[in-house]
């Protein structure tokens, strides 16, 4: 059984080796745990230290006084904490049986281990961030570029709050006016009024839109984009792949088939996280295992954002290659013809005919490879400039809720053109709030929150 007035803790930083390690306890009893574990040198008690102190000395064993780690010892008094509690985190040594010992004395004094997630969402449920800042800092430690990790900085500064929080208020003031008309019946709404409301919420409607147009290109900054190099065996793949990623990631002979499964890998486009993938060389092929990997490959043609099909201009396009062009049809592909270091054999006028666009690269000297990058960025983020302004949506429930948004808004201003009742007209204005109170949390339900919170790592 979880309440929420329980003393939590969980180790905040990762297991392993280190400087230091921090555990750290929250909750109600937390002062009174550190006192029974914490000997000062200067005699001071963290129950009765200041605001922020930061105190020197020893864990104890309880259980017969004697010294388990030397540590610092922060005190953060509720409500000026990460989770509004009363917060203490001891910082010892970062060593897996140090860090461990300590949390398992912690526990024996009363405290119990923290959720995934716990502390945030203790944050979230005490008023000091609101959803999205919660989802931002899940989106901080996870980030795997600068520019991502700008994005969800500016989240947790509350950039997407305060956008959400000037429609609303614009829909609170319509919603208000409607309310009023319904309780006057006797009042009849006038031309010019239907009119401004209308206009109104025409502007909310763009502006939900807006927002909701940024997540096809914004997503990929949090979850990365899904690149797969793709090209019947021998043409270059995992070379490809490796002077991408500027290391010897995967194995390179002249042996065909060598790549037999998926290989993935992420690099930093221009601040895009790219996951790039090296698969199976696809080719008619009745070896059990090689087979299996080209159904990997064909998988990933299927559900990439973005295919690298890769020929080989050393040779006369193959059957393969032909079948290859035929798969990406339609996609949100580039095809590359590598080994532009060789004399070419390989009929460009066969491949314009097959696709508007192509490049040259050599995977062995390097050549061309910059242009690839750019190309892969400039496919995908048409409309993202270098110097970004506004506010972005990079989170999938965020879409969803502003959809809904956007959705009631309209059924809301065509009720009102067609001169149906109020009473209906205030329902779907209603139901546009409760959406915009989904992204935020005021109006979440538990399970949502718990499905967020659990994505956490223990110790945040």
């Amino acid at each position: 059984m979880r309440f929420e007035n329980d003393t939590i803790a969980a180790i905040s930083t990762p297991v392993g080796q280190g400087g230091i390690g921090i555990v750290r306890i929250s909750g109600p009893q937390a002062l009174e745990i550190a006192d029974r574990l914490f000997r000062a040198k200067k005699a001071d008690i963290p129950s009765v230290a200041r605001q922020a102190s930061l105190l020197y000395g020893h864990i104890i064993n309880p259980a017969d006084n004697t010294i388990m780690d030397e540590a610092l010892l922060s005190v953060m008094r509720s409500p000026h904490s990460y989770t509004k509690e009363d917060v203490v985190e001891i910082n010892c040594h970062g060593g897996i049986i140090s860090v461990k010992r300590t949390l398992e004395a912690v526990l024996a004094q009363g405290a119990r281990l923290a959720d995934p997630g716990e502390f945030t969402k203790r944050a979230f449920l005490n008023g000091r961030i609101n959803l999205t800042q919660a989802e931002a800092v899940f989106d901080i430690i996870t980030a795997k570029t600068e520019e991502g990790m700008r994005i969800a900085v500016e989240q947790l500064q509350g950039g997407l709050s305060e956008k959400l929080g000037h429609i609303k208020n614009k829909l609170l003031e319509i919603g208000a006016c409607a309310e009023a008309y319904i309780d006057f019946p006797e009042d009849e709404i006038g031309i010019q009024t239907l009119q401004q409301i209308r206009g109104r919420l025409a502007e909310a409607k763009d502006e939900i839109n807006g927002l909701s147009s940024t997540f096809q290109e914004a997503r990929f900054f949090r979850d990365g984009l899904s690149v797969a190099i793709v090209g019947r065996p021998n043409v270059g793949k995992s070379s490809l792949l490796n002077i991408l990623l500027k290391k010897d990631r995967a194995i390179v002979t002249e042996l065909p088939g060598t790549t037999r499964d998926i290989i993935e890998d992420y690099l930093n486009i221009n601040g895009l996280p790219i996951r790039i993938m090296d698969t199976a060389g696809i080719r008619n092929s009745e070896e059990l295992v090689e087979k299996e990997g080209i159904r990997r490959s064909l998988h990933a043609i299927q559900n990439a954002d973005f295919i690298i099909a890769l020929l080989d201009g050393s040779e006369p396009l193959a059957e393969d290659d032909f079948q290859l062009m035929e798969l990406i049809s339609g996609k949100n592909a580039v095809v590359v013809i590598n080994k532009s270091d060789l004399p070419a054999k390989l009929s460009l006028e066969t491949v314009r005919e097959k696709t508007k666009e192509y490049l040259s690269l050599s995977a062995l000297s390097g050549e061309g490879v910059e242009t690839l990058k750019s190309a892969i960025f400039h496919a995908n983020l048409r409309n993202w400039g270098e110097e970004r302004e506004g506010v972005v949506v990079t989170n999938i429930r965020h879409k969803t809720a502003l959809d809904n948004t956007s959705s009631s808004i309209g059924r809301a201003i065509g009720l009102l053109s067609a001169n149906q009742p109020l009473e209906l007209f205030s329902i779907e204005l209603r139901e546009a709030m409760d959406s915009l109170g989904e992204i935020t949390g005021m109006v979440t339900p538990e399970d949502i929150l718990d499905k967020i919170f659990s994505a956490f790592c223990i110790g945040k």
